[in-house]
């Protein structure tokens, strides 16, 4: 196991090198008021145990079960973003769908996010390089771990060399996901950071019919099992005041009144790996 871990530098910040960070917040923007709601506590809860975090939500989901699905409130949302930034001083994220869609997100956050269905998308991936942001690239549901060195080299070559790569779980069958843990180790192997995303990898695609479910129990499991292998330096989280009133992954989101006790469950396996390396 390596006991010198890669960095990324996002807004003038080193996340990584060891240390856990976090990257946090609803599925999909649905209010101003909710947003810093949630961000507000997200911030509570990571501030006295040193944890950095950035604040994610999504303007727009693109990938949705069916076309009466809601979406999300467009991009005129991402002001709230950039008033969480503001106001808390934390890095925000969010997902881009369509190469046009890069330049402008870029000017309100921190980090753009390439969904996981679109990893492959090589006009979308450039035009998100271009922007000089940080990427956080989700590996496809389709993809194997060390696929995505293919990914980050085209990103690289594109003279951007801020990347994250995410496990989210790797198609099972039909409407299951499953993760490989030792993945990590060549996700590891592209030399960049590594998140897993502990949510949704529980998803269970199209298993409401016209929409995914999943299974939030499982959540804190995967999260402090992912941490254990020694090869993941961010997890992501969606968490939600009310998760099943979302209009966007409810059943996988974690209740923001217990991410505290899930947090504290990963920083603890974290500890124990880092004393043990």
């Amino acid at each position: 196991m390596p006991t010198t871990r890669p960095t990324i530098e996002i807004a003038g910040r080193r996340f990584g090198g060891g240390e856990l960070f976090l990257i946090a917040g609803p599925c999909v923007l649905e209010s101003r008021d909710l947003t810093h709601e949630i961000a507000g506590r997200v911030a509570e809860i990571c501030g006295p145990r040193r944890v950095p975090f950035v604040f994610k939500a999504s303007f727009d989901k693109a990938n949705r079960s069916s076309s009466t699905a809601g979406r999300g409130p467009g991009l005129d949302s991402l002001e709230w973003l950039a008033e969480v930034r503001a106001r808390l001083g934390c890095p925000t994220i969010t997902d881009v769908h369509l190469p046009e869609q890069c330049a402008a997100v870029a000017e309100l956050v921190d980090v753009l996010q390439i969904p996981a269905f679109l990893c492959r998308q090589t006009d979308l991936v450039l035009a998100a390089a271009a922007t000089q942001r940080a990427l956080h690239v989700k590996k496809g549901q389709f993809l194997a771990p060390w696929d995505m060195q293919n990914v980050v080299a085209k990103i690289e070559r594109a003279g951007n060399p801020n990347v994250l790569v995410c496990e989210r779980g790797v198609t099972f069958g039909y409407g299951r996901l499953v993760v490989d843990m030792t993945g990590f180790e060549h996700l590891s192997a592209t030399g960049k950071p590594v998140v897993f995303d502990a949510t949704h990898s529980v998803q269970e695609p199209g298993a409401l019919g016209d929409r995914t479910g999943g299974d939030r129990t499982k959540v804190p499991a995967l999260a402090r099992a992912a941490v254990a292998t020694g090869n993941v330096d961010g997890l992501f989280f969606e968490v939600h005041p009310r998760p099943d009133e979302s209009p966007s992954d409810g059943p996988n989101m974690v209740k923001l009144d217990e991410f505290e006790r899930v947090l504290d469950g990963v920083l603890a396996v974290h500890r124990a790996v880092r004393a043990s390396s």
